[in-house]
């Protein structure tokens, strides 16, 4: 443990990798806690200007040795937090030889989260998962303050009832999205788990499904409690006990309690408040009512304007759950523009992306967001990505590219009164970032 927390405020915390949505939100609850914060990122984005609206200026953009240096000399950085995608990338990063350098004690983020965890003696809300684990954990925020209870948290997604990360003094629990990449989740011992859905991802991480679930298990065995659908109890190959607890996803009251559009976000929210009347001992009812309220948070089927739609979705699973959910809005009228996230997860899905958009009235692919790669495999461009597709689907995909020809089609789909559906990788240069710029207060 490094002695940080506890000392005084003129702590200095640089963050490497800012602008990532398991980075930022950490250094906003740094910030609120008292320390000094400052950080840096490969390239700029809505997510550093978000900071810096938020009391971070101090970002720098490139991340060289000397822009590290000239933060240590204005304030000496007593703790470099990098993220996963900095250590991958570039594992002998300029950065990283200045901190050596100097002396700099270095940690992934969740070294520093722990250390905040203990100092104020919170108990850990984590929300794991294949898929659904951003909304669930929102849902869970959005709960907590409906209900008067002060907490810390990390929502690696903009809403409008909550900051990206906050400490709230008083606070008794700390919501936390446990990522399984890079076996992340690994780093904590929850005081109670919710598992949105396991489904094997992350090959780079985990070579086999039997890895993927063998560190799920893992996982389950650290938590004090843990809460999770019945069909993933039986992937993991666990039972019901004194710490787990199943829930049916089958079970009619999913669809006859919950409103919220969306069979998925019905699910993670039923899973929610199980959990949540688990702990509070809240009637059931008032738990599910205040989760029908819920007014979702951004990238997940967040509207651009009327009938564009941006969603983070990016594995079959989450495809699969943002695909139902627009047909449950607009029935047999949705166009999808189709960004994939990394090339070497679409050389991972290639078998199921063929029947995946077979429902859909027109489909777009653009090229996929890259990030992470492996680079001794092709770059399936938006041609060999339409290729992969069934016979069917393939008479209505075009590949596509960010420019004034898609934006053209996607106005005359709206104008035709179709529900366009990007399904986007976020970040810098996205579709996402595109479509905000081209279409957003139009």
């Amino acid at each position: 443990m490094w002695p940080l927390l506890g000392h005084t405020n003129a702590m200095h915390i640089f963050f490497s990798g800012i602008g990532g949505t398991g980075i930022g939100p950490l250094a906003l609850v740094a910030k609120q806690a008292g320390y000094e914060v400052s950080g840096s990122d490969k390239q700029a984005s809505q997510y550093i200007d978000y900071l810096k609206q938020h009391g971070i200026p101090n970002i720098t953009i490139g991340q060289t040795a000397e822009d590290l240096a000239t933060a240590h000399e204005r304030l000496p950085i007593d703790w470099y937090v990098y993220s996963s995608a900095v250590a991958i990338e570039q594992p002998d990063a300029p950065e990283f030889r200045y901190c050596r350098e100097q002396n700099i004690h270095m940690s992934k983020r969740d070294e520093l989260l722990n250390e905040i965890i203990r100092d104020k003696q919170l108990k850990l809300i984590a929300i794991a998962g294949t898929h659904g684990k951003t909304t669930t954990t929102a849902l869970t925020v959005w709960l907590c303050k409906q209900l008067g209870l002060p907490l810390g948290y990390i929502l690696p997604a903009k809403s409008s009832f909550a900051e990206m990360g906050a400490y709230e003094p008083g606070a008794k629990y700390f919501v936390y999205e446990c990522d399984e990449f890079d076996r992340n989740f690994l780093s904590f011992e929850p005081y109670l788990s919710l598992i949105t859905g396991v489904d094997w991802d992350h090959p780079d991480i985990y070579p086999t499904r039997e890895d993927y679930y063998a560190a799920f298990r893992e996982f389950l065995e650290q938590s004090q409690q843990s809460m999770l659908w019945q069909i993933d109890a039986d992937r993991l190959g666990v039972s019901t006990n004194g710490t787990q607890n199943m829930l049916d996803e089958t079970d009619p009251a999913i669809n006859s309690t919950m409103t919220l559009p969306g069979l998925v976000n019905r699910q993670n929210a039923w899973l929610v408040a199980n959990a949540m009347q688990q702990i509070t001992s809240r009637p059931i009812e008032e738990l599910t009512k205040q989760l029908n309220k819920f007014p979702g948070v951004s990238r997940r089927f967040e509207q651009i304007l009327p009938g564009l739609y941006t969603d983070y979705a990016h594995t079959p699973p989450k495809i699969r759950g943002a695909l139902q959910l627009a047909h449950e809005v607009a029935g047999e009228h949705v166009v999808v523009v189709y960004e994939g996230l990394h090339n070497t997860r679409q050389h991972f899905i290639k078998d199921e992306l063929r029947d995946l958009f077979d429902d859909v009235k027109k489909l777009y692919i653009v090229p996929s967001y890259l990030a992470r790669e492996d680079e001794s495999l092709k770059l399936l461009t938006p041609a060999d990505l339409k290729l992969l597709l069934s016979a069917e689907t393939q008479t209505i995909a075009t590949p596509a590219a960010l420019d004034t020809e898609l934006r053209g089609n996607i106005i005359r789909h709206l104008e035709a009164g179709d529900t366009v559906l990007c399904l986007s990788a976020g970040g810098g240069n996205s579709l996402d970032e595109w479509l905000r710029h081209e279409f957003a207060g139009r």
